[in-house]
């Protein structure tokens, strides 16, 4: 007989086999054995039915039936206000006991729950993983600090990707606990008193969900029950080897579709030359389409199979629209073709050329997204990114579900040119995306009469550095009416607490400290902007030359770190270089026609906020 623990008494619980029983029934649990293959209900044996969205499939295996979820848009829905389904969910503890399979790792991976976690807003629960653990996500009433405040218990064994674990968390009211595989593997007592539920947030399975994250499944669930009362550790433990032919199945992993996962995308755009890349979810040999007109007359076939492709066509003649197509086949023969897109070659230098600067885009896809749409309607020739691309470089799906997608209108027809900032990590991932003359993580490029000069500052930059060496031969040697660099920590920062704490103190290095040290380059060699991120906020520096504010023919240092992540602001008081600074996110646009240089930022809404000019003698 299965036994509960609860409050000191010992009460009998259903198997999985069968509903008769002395004890309490789930309040809810669903029906994993469909009637028809075709299903699109995951029907309930008690509680709510489920409404199955995106890509999903029913499996059946040794040990039964099991639903596989295809991950990207695949989600099961028991109701979209939990308020309406509020009798089939838990109030005061709970015990979640769930069979289930991961295929691909997440950083917010959701199993079951109804949840808002938005800022320091956090209500309700969730059972999910992370990349590699499984977790328990959890408000309540006697740990709400005015706006909620959720716990995230996660355990310490690691998941095997494409194996059965039989998950269980538990909630008494005072403590957290999360089983894996039949053994306790963590607890806490952050938590206390009532489920803190949030006023109104999705009931779902296959996902977490809240009101601006979707995260979805990629794996196999096969049983998912939902008790109020709590289960012992030795319940856990009989469930776990009455089910242990579950745990035995061998490993098996989903077979993703054959899809373009990212891009197309432009890189490293010249007066003669593209290049396109894009990545797709098998190996593929691949070829580009491309032309003057929409037929793409003309192809290029890529030398190799691969998931990421890249090929760069050339001979082509400056300041000149193509347009291009790609196309790629898998072992098996099927064939994936992009819609058609357009490119620009880069102009002479005796051309007016105009770009774009974007930083800090993180994890935030519906404001880069946004952006990325303003800035497209703009049509510039190419665009800057001054580091922090996504969240965590190491994780593919930063890459593939956050960055590429939502800038996709944009950089699937003008280049773009990035540096490392802090948040990519070094990654292979980065280096694996871009294209850029070597060696990547510093570099230089031209577009029209402005030479742009690409720096890492999460590496060594003092004067015997090999960046500082480099950059000081290549700005000697420059003869650009325009020199730009970038680079992604500021040397100049106004920011109220990141080089210290402007509201417990006044002391502050106002900037960072290793980036600083190129300024005597800048200064030496004519720099007219430095474009920085890192801080998520908009300043823009005077000219400074030798440490003082002066009103021309000095660099000028701008912060452009409105991308997409959590915002920052100034500090209390004003620092002798600080000339225009905003909170709020944004975007910044420049123009140049000779020795005329037009600069303009905008809000996310579209707003100017700010603008100026230069112009030069030559």
């Amino acid at each position: 007989m299965s036994m509960l623990l609860l409050l000191g008494s010992v009460v009998s619980l259903p198997t999985q086999t069968g509903l008769a029983h002395e004890g309490p029934d789930p309040i809810a649990d669903w029906n994993f054995a469909p009637s028809s293959e075709e299903a699109s209900l995951l029907e309930a044996r008690r509680g709510p039915a489920a409404q199955l969205q995106g890509t999903y499939r029913w499996l059946e295996d040794d040990a039964g039936r099991a639903l596989e979820f295809g991950g990207r848009d695949a989600i099961a829905i028991m109701a979209t206000d939990h308020n309406m389904v509020a009798d089939s969910l838990p109030t005061e503890s709970f015990t979640i006991a769930a069979w289930v399979s991961i295929d691909e790792p997440r950083e917010w991976g959701g199993l079951l729950g109804v949840i808002q976690d938005n800022g320091d807003a956090e209500a309700g629960w969730v059972l999910g993983y992370d990349d590699r653990h499984f977790y328990l996500g959890l408000a309540t009433t006697g740990a709400d600090d005015g706006n909620g405040h959720m716990t995230y218990l996660r355990g310490e064994s690691n998941y095997a990707l494409g194996k059965y674990h039989f998950v269980v968390a538990t909630y008494d009211g005072r403590t957290m606990s999360l089983y894996v595989d039949g053994k306790l593997d963590a607890s806490s007592e952050e938590q206390s008193g009532a489920i803190l539920y949030p006023r109104t947030a999705p009931f779902v399975m296959g996902a977490y969900r809240d009101f601006n994250e979707f995260h979805a499944h990629q794996g196999r669930i096969r049983r998912m029950t939902l008790y109020n009362q709590v289960a012992s550790a030795e319940w856990v433990a009989q469930e776990f080897a009455h089910d242990a032919a579950i745990a035995a199945l061998p490993r098996y992993l989903t077979d993703p579709e054959f899809e373009i996962v990212v891009g197309p995308y432009l890189q490293n755009g010249r007066t003669d030359a593209m290049t396109i890349m894009w990545q797709t979810t098998r190996e593929a040999s691949s070829t580009i389409h491309w032309g003057t007109t929409a037929e793409c007359e003309q192809h290029l076939p890529l030398e190799r199979s691969a998931y990421v492709h890249e090929g760069t066509i050339g001979d082509l003649t400056p300041a000149t629209q193509y347009f291009y197509r790609v196309e790629s086949t898998d072992s098996e023969g099927t064939v994936l073709r992009s819609d058609v897109w357009t490119f620009r070659t880069a102009p002479d230098d005796d051309q007016p050329v105009a770009f774009a600067v974007l930083s800090d885009t993180q994890g935030n896809p519906q404001v880069s997204g946004k952006l990325a749409e303003f800035i497209w309607g703009h049509r510039p020739d190419f665009m800057i990114h001054s580091g922090d691309l996504v969240d965590n470089g190491e994780n593919d799906r930063h890459w593939t579900e956050h960055f590429f997608p939502s800038l996709q209108p944009l950089i699937g027809r003008v280049p773009f040119y990035p540096v490392l900032g802090n948040h990519e990590r070094n990654a292979p991932n980065y280096f694996e995306y871009m294209s850029l003359p070597a060696p990547e993580y510093y570099y230089t490029f031209k577009q029209g009469n402005a030479q742009f000069f690409m720096l890492d500052s999460n590496r060594d930059l003092d004067s015997e550095s090999e960046q500082f060496r480099w950059l000081e031969t290549q700005l000697a040697e420059s003869n650009a009416t325009w020199k730009f660099v970038c680079h992604h920590h500021p040397p100049y920062s106004s920011d109220e607490n990141d080089y210290g704490n402007l509201w417990q103190g006044n002391r502050s290095t106002w900037g960072d400290l290793r980036a600083r040290q190129l300024v005597p380059l800048y200064e030496k060699y004519g720099v007219d902007i430095v474009w920085n991120g890192h801080i998520h906020s908009y300043e823009r520096t005077w000219p400074i030359r030798e440490g003082r504010a002066v009103t021309s023919d000095a660099p000028r240092y701008l912060i452009t770190g409105g991308g997409g992540g959590s915002l920052e602001q100034a500090g209390p008081t004003r620092p002798f270089f600080q000339n225009h600074v905003r909170r709020g996110h944004h975007v910044v646009l420049v123009a140049i026609n000779g020795t005329h240089l037009e600069f303009k930022a905008y809000d996310l809404e579209g707003r100017l906020f700010d603008t100026f000019t230069i112009e030069k003698s030559r």
